[in-house]
């Protein structure tokens, strides 16, 4: 999952269309973090990265994924009889989501678009 509509519509139709009302379906949420960029000390410009700066930028990525999280669990909410875990990666989206299909074993992936965009549900 990310912030995108992409990706709210596709769990909305995987939950109307691929699980079970009957139960026993597990859903995977899958956000891949892009990786903290690398600063240089001073930017070109003469700017000066601090660790303040830094772990603003940090605190501002887990905002935004707590965020995905959040809004992907609401909408499962109603949906009781599904089983939902959450995965959060660190790491480019294309790997992360392919690497978490593997690791859980996935049956289905379903992704809001094929641009490469950071989040899958399996």
């Amino acid at each position: 999952m990310d912030e995108g509509e992409e990706s709210a519509h596709a769990l909305a139709w995987c939950l109307a269309n691929v699980v079970s009302p009957a139960g026993g379906d597990t859903l995977v949420l899958v956000h891949a973090r892009r990786p903290p960029p690398v600063y240089a000390a001073m930017d070109s410009a003469g700017y000066m990265m601090t660790s303040d700066v830094l772990a603003s930028v940090e605190r501002h990525a887990s905002a935004v994924s707590a965020a995905a999280v959040d809004k992907a669990r609401r909408l499962c909410a109603g949906h009781p009889h599904v089983a939902v875990e959450t995965l959060v990666e660190s790491g480019d989206p294309r790997d992360v989501i392919c690497d978490a299909a593997d690791k859980v074993g996935a049956d289905l992936l379903v992704m809001g678009s094929h641009g490469y965009a950071s989040s899958g549900i399996f």
